[in-house]
């Protein structure tokens, strides 16, 4: 920070009010405006919930819970798919303010054990074919009841957990929607082992508060909810989002993309919430050729960062604007977007500033704040920044300053018009004799060659120059490593040139559609050390 202080970059949009309710409060407002309306569809078997139907179905939890002794400031663990009751019991927990502890239903029975015993749960909630890890992992944290969808053996049966008269009203205890903590999805942060994400009921409704105007979902309108509802995009953008408008959510409980797009066209979806890769299965498979995505209006990525020309061959394709938006689980997660106005898509960037938020862009090594155009870390403050990390203040302390300013670890630059790009993951950076290369830069040049159809790139030590940029590929037709090295050096400063390319099936992922470099660092330095 220099003598005349922090250069702070505010929202160019007007501050909106944030109501002091909780988020089902404020999720359900208007709901008995379209109280027959459908509000879940379960998009395989297309069996639905209208939203008087959901309503009830949450006061049948919550009777429930309350019966199970559960009350304000417990802990119960959503382990499982999208499937319509996900809303119900995350909304009842939430009306008796509780905590929604979110895992991820790919992991194992010790991750998901570390994080019942880390977060306190003491009810887990799962589907069937996850049963089995669920139980174990309870058994683990010492947690008496498992809850599944459907019958599976250790576990109480749905159907009659949810059997008894519904209870409407307000929690026992008065709940403080800017203390109380609503959702503890986990997340690592900019650094370290996965962490309690405290979001409070505020949090949430401020971000929804936030992202309102920009969206233009109405009541009648379906959405497809292929992104996880365990993770915060999922959770907020979709499952509160739209049913706060009056949508309809149609729930995949995992994503395949012929399902996706027979979804797409049935219900007439018009607008998508996607990561990078579903927007590149949009861009480039065959398969879209089949299925009929008129209504597709508009399509937003986040969770990743999308490289210009991906955005542009995807929107060119499908026929209808594609935009991106940036967040994270710390932020709620929304801290920009553009909005559906065609005339703010600056394609490559993720937007502008929400309203009530406030960036600096700080130099990562000197701290100081830059100019706009230079790239520095972004720092974000603004009421959807979380509470902090659950029992872990060391971590809070170094992810939010005293003064509220959150560090993203993310780096990007905002231009003179105030439209902001991220680069990468300021841990993702490949050294290059002391240049920074962005993976993600680099991964978007080669995406845009007609024979990759995916790819990743990561640091690879080399002895003169520290590290150089390896390329993963999942090719679509023939050509040579050579080809694609060439291929990316015409494109690119010389010093950010792909020196190694390895030809492979699949890019790992996360759900959100996060490549998961650690997983192909460790693959390669596994190598080096076998040799």
């Amino acid at each position: 920070m220099d003598a005349s202080g922090p250069m702070i970059l505010r929202s160019p949009f007007p501050e909106v009010p944030i109501p002091d309710v909780t988020i089902g409060e404020f999720v359900f407002e208007h709901a008995g405006e379209w109280w027959d309306e459908p509000a879940m569809i379960d998009g395989p078997s297309g069996r639905s919930l209208t939203y008087g139907e959901l309503r009830t179905m949450i006061g049948r939890c919550r009777a429930a819970l309350v019966a199970r002794g559960f009350t304000r400031g417990d802990v119960l663990c959503l382990y499982s798919p999208n499937v319509p009751e996900y809303a119900a019991v995350f909304f009842a927990v939430a009306e008796l303010g509780g905590v929604n502890t979110t895992a991820n239903p790919t992991y194992g029975a010790e991750e998901l054990a570390r994080q019942l015993k880390d977060s306190g749960a003491t009810i887990v909630v799962t589907a069937p074919q996850l049963a089995e890890r669920a139980c174990a992992a309870a058994a683990a944290a010492e947690i008496k009841e498992v809850i599944s969808w459907v019958d599976a053996p250790g576990c109480t049966p749905f159907a009659s957990f949810a059997s008894g008269a519904p209870t409407h009203g307000h929690a026992a205890h008065k709940v403080e929607p800017a203390q109380d903590v609503v959702a503890l999805p986990y997340s690592s942060g900019t650094t370290g082992l996965p962490k309690g994400v405290m979001l409070t009921h505020r949090n949430l409704v401020a971000n929804l508060a936030q992202i309102e105007f920009s969206d233009s979902t109405a009541p009648g309108d379906h959405l497809v909810g292929v992104l996880p509802f365990f993770h915060i995009y999922g959770m907020l953008v979709v499952l509160c989002g739209v049913l706060r408008k009056g949508g309809c959510v149609v729930t995949m409980p995992q994503f395949d993309l012929e399902q996706y797009l027979r979804l797409t066209s049935t219900y007439g979806v018009r607008r998508a919430f996607l990561v990078p890769p579903i927007a590149l299965a949009l861009a480039k498979h065959p398969m879209v050729d089949q299925f009929d995505l008129s209504k597709l209006k508009f399509v937003t990525s986040g969770a990743a960062p999308m490289g210009r020309e991906l955005e542009e061959s995807c929107a060119a394709r499908i026929g209808c604007v594609v935009k991106q938006g940036y967040g994270m689980t710390e932020t709620s997660p929304v801290t920009h977007f553009t909005p559906e106005d065609p005339a703010f898509v600056r394609h490559g960037s993720c937007g502008l500033l929400v309203p009530n938020t406030e960036c600096r862009i700080v130099h990562v090594e000197t701290r100081r704040d830059v100019e706009k155009g230079e790239q520095g870390e972004l720092l974000i403050r603004g009421p959807q920044v979380m509470k902090g990390y659950l029992n872990n203040p060391e971590a809070t302390a170094q992810a939010i300053d005293i003064d509220g300013w959150l560090r993203t670890g993310d780096v990007g630059y905002v231009d003179p018009d105030g439209f902001y790009y991220i680069v990468d993951r300021l841990k993702e950076f490949i050294k290059y004799k002391g240049f920074q290369v962005a993976p993600a830069e680099l991964e978007g040049v080669l995406l845009t060659h007609p024979a990759v159809a995916d790819c990743a790139v990561i640091p690879m030590a080399d002895e003169e120059a520290g590290e150089v940029p390896k390329a993963f590929v999942v090719t679509r037709q023939d050509v040579t490593s050579e080809e694609l090295m060439q291929y990316v050096a015409g494109k690119v400063a010389s010093f950010k040139k792909v020196r190694s390319v390895e030809f492979i099936e699949k890019i790992p992922k996360s759900p959100s559609g996060k490549i998961l470099r650690r997983e192909l660092i460790a693959f390669e330095r596994s190598r080096i050390v076998r040799s």
